[in-house]
């Protein structure tokens, strides 16, 4: 019996068994737009994120995800942008919010040759920005989103691919993303004795925020998976220590509410993961990714795989590990297939494993490597116990 792209990952996230074992390079910017000949204002701004997904999924005959989310309106938000042109390659955008609990305002420059970055996070002076901004990410009813978007998205993609409901970041990351400064200001903010209760406040209301949200995507849409990602909530930069205490409950919400409808849940956690590892399948999610190698991440080598397949337990899927610069870069196609085979080797009978990369495939990225470890995996006989 064959499957389409759609249905292997489905089945590795549910922990079933598939006529061979699903290979999901992460193409995210670099490599769609490199295909499809734009630039990444071109990308960012004009051409559909999951349609350029699934011309490059189908460019390679693999299997893959990516995202679509929806929206929650606001009516206590007003936004006002203007943009200028800083030189033929480079766009900056200024804009203002407008609340009746203050005036915010945030930049972003965008390149030709790189995705967009901020500039400026509306919140620079706590006591100042802080309600308007919470306003903003947080006004809006979750229980009645708009998901026009979604569902266009998830119809287009078919079974081309994985196509997942986009439902939030962590904690940390939300509050980071918001804060002038990010990951620094940030950090200080949460070690601030004096911030605590307000923080602790904040957390609340957002994972009810989320967790609103993921019930009516799960009531309101067919969507099978619903995607948690991550900018610095992970073991490189927050530490295990302050995510346990600051992002895992809200993953934990978030899991509970998905799985009480029947759907599926995925994290995408970058960077050092070791230390955590046994908490993914605590928390019962149903895949994580990417599983990163030095010196990025710290799962190394056979040993490092076998360690996460024990940890995971046969209750988390791990998607990832082929290293992005090193192997799939700098290598040649000899090396990729022989990281694959480190990777089925170590979680042999396990159908709880996509063949996946070490986070965004870079558009340097040779050609050749990317068949090599898309075949590979293919050659794979049907993981049996």
């Amino acid at each position: 019996m064959s499957f389409t792209p759609k249905q292997r990952m489905l089945n590795a996230y549910r922990g079933l068994q598939s006529d061979r074992v699903p290979v999901a390079p992460e193409f995210w910017y670099y490599y769609p737009a490199k295909l499809l000949g734009v630039d990444m204002i071109q990308f960012e701004r004009e051409v559909p994120f999951h349609l350029a997904l699934k011309t490059t999924f189908e460019r390679f005959g693999c299997e893959g995800w990516g995202v679509a989310g929806v929206g929650i309106p606001n009516d206590q938000v007003q936004w006002n942008s203007q943009e200028k042109w800083l030189d033929e390659n480079t766009l900056e955008a200024r804009t203002t919010i407008e609340t009746r609990l203050g005036e915010l305002t945030c930049g972003r420059r965008l390149s030709r040759a790189e995705p967009s970055w901020a500039l400026e996070s509306p919140v620079k002076d706590l006591a100042r920005d802080l309600p308007a901004w919470e306003l903003v990410a947080l006004g809006g009813d979750p229980d009645h989103p708009d998901t026009s978007s979604l569902l266009k998205a998830w119809n287009e993609v078919g079974d081309a691919y994985l196509l997942e409901a986009w439902l939030c970041v962590p904690f940390f990351d939300f509050y980071g993303g918001g804060r002038n400064g990010g990951f620094n200001a940030a950090v200080y903010d949460f070690l601030n004795p004096d911030l605590q209760p307000y923080l602790e406040g904040l957390r609340e209301r957002y994972t009810d925020h989320v967790v609103r949200k993921a019930r009516a995507i799960c009531t309101q849409t067919p969507v099978e998976s619903l995607c948690i990602g991550c900018t610095w909530s992970n073991n490189s930069l927050l530490g295990p220590r302050l995510w346990r205490q600051w992002d895992k409950p809200l993953i934990q919400a978030a899991a509970e509410e998905v799985h009480r409808h029947g759907r599926l849940l995925h994290l995408h956690f970058h960077g050092r993961c070791m230390e955590t590892v046994a908490d993914f399948a605590e928390l019962g999610l149903d895949c994580v990714c990417p599983f990163e190698r030095p010196p990025g991440g710290d799962v190394a080598g056979f040993d490092g795989l076998r360690r996460v397949a024990g940890l995971l337990a046969g209750r988390t899927t791990m998607n990832g590990n082929v290293h992005t610069v090193a192997t799939l870069i700098r290598g040649t196609p000899a090396d990729v297939r022989r990281e694959v085979r480190e990777i089925l080797t170590a979680f042999r009978g396990s159908p709880r494993l996509i063949i996946g990369t070490g986070d965004q495939v870079g558009r340097e990225t040779p050609e050749a490597n990317l068949h090599a470890m898309i075949d590979e995996a293919r050659r794979t006989p049907p993981r049996l116990p």
